[in-house]
């Protein structure tokens, strides 16, 4: 079998396709979905001499491992991790050709969270509502990588990257998210948006790319009764009985009943998406 595809040779933990999402329908209850840090994405593609919106593979923390079905230019960023073709050492953050038959195999992130792998050309599955991106909250898209998949590939563009590159942002050992405040911050106590501006939590193990969800102080409420569902933004910071923020991220519901205490800025989403367990999160509230 040969032509412009890539066979899945190991799925990983959760590899998903991703590219920058199906904004403009949230009136539909489709979130915006698309890859958890954009900037890594159109870089690997910038390299690749693409169009920033081609659609990558999106690994969480164990990598995945490929076989090209024909020859192909690839490039893996985001969060640093080990590159081997057949066994042998290949650049991270930088084009790598890969033969026809070659095991190209992505390793686990030594820091951060999520690898992406571009290929020239970039993943051709079907679009849905105009995005390749996986959905994991409504099922659009393709399914999360199995073993055994074939991918197809697109035709690559005649651009050709620039030689140089801007440097690949390193995960974060402090998770720093600014927020404005709103539209519920009334409903909790002033000694809880207190804790808000000076406190510190940690990401806990049961984030996902629907949230990213916190360990640490929870934020007390001053209004007991029930709210109903209202619309959800990206990077609404939701506040569950338990009292500890939940970030919303790419994946997260359209509506949501409970109150939103603040809202993070969207440039800071990305810095969410390479924040492993354990990493300590700090809110900064701005008016």
């Amino acid at each position: 079998m040969t032509g412009r595809a890539v066979a899945v040779v190991r799925a990983g933990a959760l590899t998903t396709v991703q590219d920058l999402g199906r904004a403009g329908h949230a009136h539909l209850g489709v979130p915006r979905s698309g890859a958890l840090d954009p900037g890594a994405v159109r870089l690997v593609n910038r390299l690749l001499g693409d169009d920033e919106g081609r659609a990558v593979l999106e690994t969480t923390l164990t990598g995945c491992a490929v076989r090209p079905l024909d020859a192909v230019t690839v490039v893996v960023g985001g969060a640093p991790c080990r590159v081997t073709v057949d066994g042998r050492a290949a650049a991270w953050g930088a084009p790598v050709r890969v033969g026809a038959g070659q095991l190209l195999d992505v390793g686990p992130a030594e820091r951060g969270l999520r690898s992406y792998v571009g290929f020239a050309g970039g993943v051709a599955v079907a679009p849905v509502l105009g995005s390749r991106s996986t959905d994991l909250l409504s099922g659009l898209g393709p399914a999360p990588l199995a073993d055994g998949v074939v991918l197809p590939l697109g035709a690559p563009t005649a651009v050709r990257a620039p030689a140089d590159a801007p440097p690949w942002p390193g995960p974060p050992d402090e998770l720093v998210l600014r927020v404005r405040l709103g539209p519920r911050d009334g409903w909790f106590t002033r000694a809880a948006l207190n804790a808000l501006a000076t406190r510190a939590w940690r990401v806990s193990p049961a984030s996902n790319r629907i949230g990213l969800r916190t360990e640490g102080p929870a934020l007390e409420r001053a209004v007991s009764g029930e709210l109903p569902s209202e619309g959800m933004p990206l990077g609404a910071v939701q506040v569950p009985p338990d009292g500890r923020p939940v970030v919303f991220l790419a994946d997260h519901p359209t509506t949501g009943g409970y109150p939103v205490v603040a809202v993070v800025r969207e440039d800071d989403l990305a810095r969410a998406a390479q924040a492993v367990p354990g990493t300590v999160v700090r809110f900064v509230p701005r008016r």
